[in-house]
């Protein structure tokens, strides 16, 4: 096992400012470096385990960079779980609004696949992270304007907590930073089972 000490660099493999957001709350400073992985080009026979292939995907991509070496790497990938169907991203303006016309009134698992892998000994952690999301009933008009900001085609399921359509989520049930992007209590967990105390992360 590596050293437990708090100079140990903690790396985002993933663009998502807000995955990027809840870890600085958290306490920690990760680095950012994308891992540019193809996410079309993967599949699984399920939303949660696809979730934990794409998850392990960006993360083992990023351990692999010389620049990643001696740090912890910690990979993510979310998608909406809809009647077992895998929803990500998307493709377009007019896919997010037969999106949400399918959603409204109905309930979704919302799968985020993590991973974390210590480059400095080669050992990873990994599991999928499952929160229930009850949507609301938004009208034809509210989920217009809702696509027109555009904040659904850079979310998977084309929704999130943190944004314009929060007004349209009733409830849900599980952890909330992990329909964000990212379970912070998941993750304590994989740390600690690769010997490292999140909070000697803290920076």
């Amino acid at each position: 096992m590596a050293p437990m000490t708090a100079q140990r660099r903690l790396v985002l493999a993933s663009q998502s400012p807000a995955r990027l957001g809840l870890l600085r709350q958290a306490g920690l400073a990760p680095e950012v470096i994308v891992s540019g992985v193809d996410e079309d080009a993967l599949s699984a026979p399920s939303p949660a385990e696809l979730a934990l292939v794409l998850a392990e995907a960006k993360a083992a991509a990023v351990a692999d960079r010389p620049e990643a070496a001696g740090a912890l790497v910690i990979g993510c990938d979310s998608v909406l779980d809809l009647d077992g169907q895998a929803l990500g991203k998307p493709a377009d303006a007019e896919d997010a609004t037969a999106r949400w016309k399918s959603m409204r009134g109905r309930s979704g698992v919302l799968r985020t696949g993590h991973c974390v892998i210590d480059t400095a000994t080669g050992e990873r952690a990994s599991r999928t992270a499952s929160t229930v999301v009850r949507f609301g009933e938004p009208t034809d008009r509210e989920i217009a304007a809702y696509v027109a900001s555009g904040e659904p085609l850079y979310v998977a399921g084309a929704f999130t907590l943190d944004g314009r359509s929060a007004p349209f989520v009733d409830s849900i049930e599980g952890s909330h930073g992990n329909v964000i992007g990212l379970s912070l209590p998941l993750l304590r967990t994989l740390l600690g089972e690769l010997g490292v105390s999140i909070t000697d992360l803290w920076a």
